[in-house]
């Protein structure tokens, strides 16, 4: 449940796109580190009172460093300029029946400007889509598909399995023009354009932001019980269906390490596994990148060999993608570990964007 807490503003630390960092002070005198999303709360300043969500920073959760500010309470913000009685500011309602509910334009709607592009299209036209477990594989891929696309159309689609605004990626906010534009869809919301489904959403980057090719991956912080089925990830498969559904091309990032001192995520993550071999009912491209450790690319091997018939596996050169990697504009970190620290993870989910680059038209 919501632990709560009562601060102060102190100090404003920084801002990326959407979201402000904060200290607050709280009563017994100690200070918490804080993230306001402008968008639903207002925009805190030094002195303003705050009511604080601290349950994820209470437990050390990977993603929860920061207590969560739910309210200004002595300066709420304005009014949306939209009129309140009607839909034209849309009624897309996102984290719904919770207190910061946001009511959204869906790109689809009437009152949206792309509706018309939208109100009858049925399919994404041969769209090559990279399907990642991770958020942390987001902007890996951008550098894979960069090193031979440099002026391709990239479109990010944000699940909900993660984060739901995506306003808390710093990666995101660093990729800047990187992508034509960011979807949120489901219970996501932030994006560029604002989908009710994954389904939506892909017809949106394809019709709307007119990307060549998109990436659909959750917002950060991965849920898993260390179980075979429970984890946010399992959507990987569901959204290699829906690619195939509308007409695209999945390509399939494997989530690869040899660092992670878990077994069940060494060699080929049993997320990656379990997704694409069980919940994936079509085919997708799963790409094995070349230039791994000879021990790793055996384990790796070995693992695929059950979903050699389900999908067509497709061995893709690494060359020069460490320096793509390194020339990234976002710092590469996954479960805390960087670049160097799990080289494995990065390059496959680099070699699946090269890969994607190859089934443009």
């Amino acid at each position: 449940m919501v632990r709560w807490r009562s601060g102060t503003v102190t100090v404003i630390r920084r801002q990326w796109r959407g979201a402000i960092e904060l200290e607050a002070l709280l009563p017994d005198g100690g200070t918490v580190r804080a993230l306001a999303y402008p968008a639903l709360v207002g925009t805190p300043e030094p002195g303003d009172r705050v009511l604080l969500n601290v349950g994820a920073l209470l437990m050390g959760l990977g993603t929860g460093g920061y207590a969560l500010v739910v309210a200004l309470p002595d300066r709420l913000p304005a009014d949306p300029p939209e009129s309140l009685d009607t839909r034209d500011g849309g009624h897309l309602v996102k984290a719904r029946y919770t207190p910061l509910q946001p009511i959204l334009l869906g790109a689809d709607e009437e009152a949206s400007p792309h509706r018309d592009r939208l109100v009858d299209v049925d399919d994404v036209a041969g769209l090559p889509v990279v399907t990642a477990d991770l958020h942390s594989a987001l902007p890996a891929i951008v550098a894979g598909i960069r090193a031979d696309a440099p002026t391709a159309r990239i479109a990010y689609v944000m699940t909900d399995g993660g984060a739901l605004p995506a306003w808390f990626s710093r990666s995101l906010s660093a990729l800047g023009d990187e992508l034509v534009g960011t979807v949120t869809v489901g219970q996501a919301f932030g994006g560029d354009l604002e989908a009710t489904n994954l389904h939506a959403g892909l017809l949106a980057a394809r019709h709307v932001l007119e990307a060549e090719i998109a990436i659909v991956a959750q917002g950060p912080g991965n849920l898993g019980t260390g179980t075979r089925w429970g984890f946010s990830g399992v959507a990987v498969g569901e959204a290699v269906n829906a690619v195939t559904t509308l007409g695209g091309r999945p390509v399939g990032s494997l989530r690869i390490s040899a660092a992670d001192a878990r077994p069940r995520h060494h060699g080929v993550s049993h997320h990656s596994l379990t997704a694409y071999g069980r919940v994936a009912l079509t085919r997708a491209d799963l790409v094995v990148p070349d230039g791994l450790e000879p021990a790793l690319a055996e384990a790796v091997e070995a693992a695929l060999v059950p979903l050699a018939d389900r999908h067509r596996l497709v061995r893709v050169s690494t060359d020069g993608l460490d320096a793509a990697l390194r020339a990234a504009p976002v710092t590469l970190s996954t479960m805390g570990r960087g670049l160097d620290a799990d080289h494995a993870y990065f390059l496959a989910a680099a070699a699946a964007g090269r890969h994607a680059v190859t089934l443009l038209g």
